[in-house]
Parts: structure tokens; C-alpha cells; sequence
């Protein structure tokens, strides 16, 4: 089967490592490779714009691709979005310039708008609009007099500031997505459910504990696995240790929270594959 991959940009690498993650063994491509191998799976690889991917897949030149949901909805594309794969996050705004007196959408209703997302602008964007087509430095459109206002990725919001412009609207989340054609083949779906093992493992961490059996009540009540920890009776009487997969996200505030009461040992791992 082919997957594309987006041959440069933000999502280049991470789609890369992705393939390695999953355990395909993608021979590492060099700088002018349009396409490699996978020495683990039948699965060929194919380097290509991103903004290219959802037509690629849609016209059965390769059997599902990765690139930014941004661009899929932008594309329109007859596709079908397979999974979201946890990296490339960023958000579709509407800017304005930091002394603008606009606070919503309704107050740049007909105003000149610029973006390289025409399609997504007039949907999101309250009528009538006048859109100006830019590619590349949108941010500058409102300083060179081309534009009121601009609809554009943003990805921590420095650029908007160094610019001097102000979101004023958050009108799309996007991140990277793996996509299949409408009808997806058996080998698309395969390849969604081997990357679903790695995505879900990245946000989760393998626990593990002892604790005294009268507080195991209290370290069970604070373990947010999916399902009741694992617990197995230790050499030392009274001592029990406990198993669990927990979300990355709690580790933060979980940690104290056991310490507490009265976990020891704690150890947290990372998880390679999880199957629900």
C-alpha cells in the first residue's frame, strides 16, 4: 500500500517518526528522496506537498496520506478522516490589528479580508466578505494597507503579536490527521488501527506501586485508569503492589495525591502500544 507524507514543513518529521513508532521501519529518506520504503510492511511512502495530500488520496494515487486537518477542510476534498494522530496542533484564527475597535466576527462583517483559506473564511465568516487571496506572510496583509483583517493559522500566537494583531475569533482546531479515499480499504483502516496503538500510548504511562493494604482503597479511588488497577500481593505482609495505565496529563497531580496516601516505590514508564 502507499501512504503520503508530507515531504517538508512542521509535519514532515513527526508523520516520519510516526512510521517508525508504529514498527513499519521506514528507510530514512534523504533530502531529495520522493519516496522510500518500509522494511517492516509492505508500505511505500510517497514525499508530497501537504496541501497536495487530500487530493492524492482522493483520486487513488496512494491509499491514505497524512497532513493537517486545516488542509483537508480547506481542499474539500472526498475523503474520509481516519484518525487524528496528536501532533501538528494549531488553531485556524480571525486577527485584527491591535488598535482595531473590532471585538467579533459581526464587527468585520464586509470588511477586506485576508488568507490563504478562502474556503474555511466564507464559511466561518459572517457575509458579506471580501476576501483577498495572500500566500505567505498573511500576518503582514493589514500593514501594507491590503487588508482589515486576516483569517490564518496560528500556532502560540507570537507571530500575530509581532505583527501587531489580536485574535478576536478561534473559528478551527486542527492537527495532523491520518485520511483515507470515501470508501476506505482494508489496508487503510489496518494502518489507522496500528497508528491508533501508537497515538493512544503516547498519552498514556505504565504506573506502578506498593502501598499498605488498608490504603489501597484510597490509591485505587485516585488512579483515573480505564479499568480497576491491577493489584498483587507482595512478599512483605500487608504490602500490596499496584499496576495501572493512567493519562499522561494526571501524572502531574496524581503523584502528591498517592504519596499521600501512602504509596511508595512509585514508578512510571512510558507505554509503546496500547490496544483498547
Amino acid at each position: 500500500m502507499r501512504i503520503a507524507v508530507p515531504s517538508k514543513g512542521r509535519l514532515r518529521e513527526p508523520s516520519i517518526q510516526l512510521l517508525h513508532d508504529a514498527g513499519l521501519g521506514p528507510e530514512t529518506p534523504g533530502d531529495r528522496a520522493l519516496a522510500f520504503p518500509c522494511r517492516n510492511a509492505p508500505v511505500e511512502a510517497l514525499l508530497v506537498r501537504a496541501d497536495d495530500v487530500p487530493e492524492y488520496v482522493q483520486d487513488g494515487v496512494v491509499d491514505c496520506g497524512i497532513t493537517g486537518l486545516d488542509i483537508v477542510r480547506e481542499r474539500g476534498a472526498d475523503v474520509t478522516e481516519l484518525l487524528q494522530l496528536g501532533f501538528g496542533a494549531c488553531t485556524l484564527e480571525a486577527a485584527v490589528p491591535t488598535e482595531s475597535t473590532a471585538q467579533s466576527l459581526e464587527d468585520i462583517a464586509g470588511v477586506r479580508v485576508a488568507t490563504s483559506f478562502p474556503r474555511l473564511a466564507r464559511e466561518f465568516l459572517p457575509g458579506p466578505i471580501d476576501l483577498v487571496d495572500v500566500h505567505g506572510s498573511v500576518e503582514l496583509a493589514p500593514r501594507l494597507g491590503l487588508a482589515d483583517a486576516i483569517v490564518d493559522l496560528v500556532s502560540s500566537g507570537s507571530t500575530l503579536r509581532t505583527n501587531g494583531l489580536r485574535s478576536i475569533a478561534l473559528l478551527l482546531q486542527s492537527e495532523a490527521v491520518l485520511i483515507g479515499p470515501a470508501e476506505p480499504t482494508p489496508e487503510a483502516l489496518h494502518l489507522a488501527g496500528v497508528f491508533r496503538s501508537v497515538v493512544d500510548a503516547r498519552g498514556a504511562r505504565y504506573l506502578m506501586l506498593n502501598a499498605p493494604e488498608d490504603s489501597l482503597e484510597a490509591i485505587c479511588a485516585l488512579v483515573p485508569g480505564s479499568r480497576a488497577p491491577s493489584v498483587l500481593p507482595l512478599a512483605e505482609p500487608g504490602m500490596v503492589a499496584v499496576h495501572s495505565v493512567i493519562p499522561a496529563t494526571d501524572v502531574w497531580s496524581l503523584l502528591p495525591a498517592l504519596e499521600a496516601a501512602g504509596a511508595s516505590s512509585i514508578l512510571l514508564v512510558p507505554v509503546e502500544r496500547m490496544l483498547a
